[in-house]
């Protein structure tokens, strides 16, 4: 292992994962087991990917670091800088933004006083705006850890805010909005 990865280690549990995974695929193919090995770097090694943590995914898939950096850049599931405990993703396509969308981005902005691709000083939230998640029959929505707000209005997004501003707040558990 290079030294700029040597602080970055999966736990023995997701080593052997990864080893599985990559057995699946002919010798030469393993770079088709980098988008999972990417969420599962992510969601053990903090919470976002940062080039110490991506050379490591290339190193134990045997691959060029661009290829991963590639990998990483082009999906907005990927997070490449440290994000809130609550990560407020929008879709911002087509259905959404003809249901208002951008409009609620705004006003996201102005009541936890960051930018898109900004987390709050308090590190409580991160608003990022993405590409469909697919769920057009309810637009305007957002991806909210594992979960999907849909029909969302400024009173949702005061709902949000409240909730899941408090410390013990969980992005794993749906709640009612």
């Amino acid at each position: 292992m290079s030294s700029t990865t040597s602080n970055v280690t999966f736990s023995e549990t997701s080593l052997k994962k990864i080893q599985e995974m990559k057995s699946r695929y002919p010798e030469g193919k393993q770079k088709s087991a980098l988008l999972p090995v990417l969420h599962m770097a992510q969601n053990e090694l903090g919470g976002w990917l940062s080039v110490p943590t991506m050379d490591y995914v290339a190193e134990l898939l045997d691959i060029k670091p661009i290829e991963v950096y590639e990998v990483a850049t082009f999906y907005t599931m990927y997070n490449l800088k440290p994000v809130g405990n609550c990560l407020i993703e929008f879709c911002q396509t087509g259905p959404c933004c003809l249901r208002g969308v951008e409009e609620l981005i705004e006003y996201t902005e102005t009541k936890l006083g960051i930018k898109v691709n900004e987390t709050t000083q308090d590190g409580r939230f991160t608003i990022k705006a993405v590409e469909c998640l697919g769920s057009c029959g309810s637009a305007p929505m957002a991806q909210i850890g594992t979960y999907y707000y849909e029909n969302l209005t400024k009173e949702k997004i005061d709902t949000i805010v409240e909730l899941f501003g408090q410390a013990d707040f969980d992005p794993f558990k749906k709640h009612t909005i």
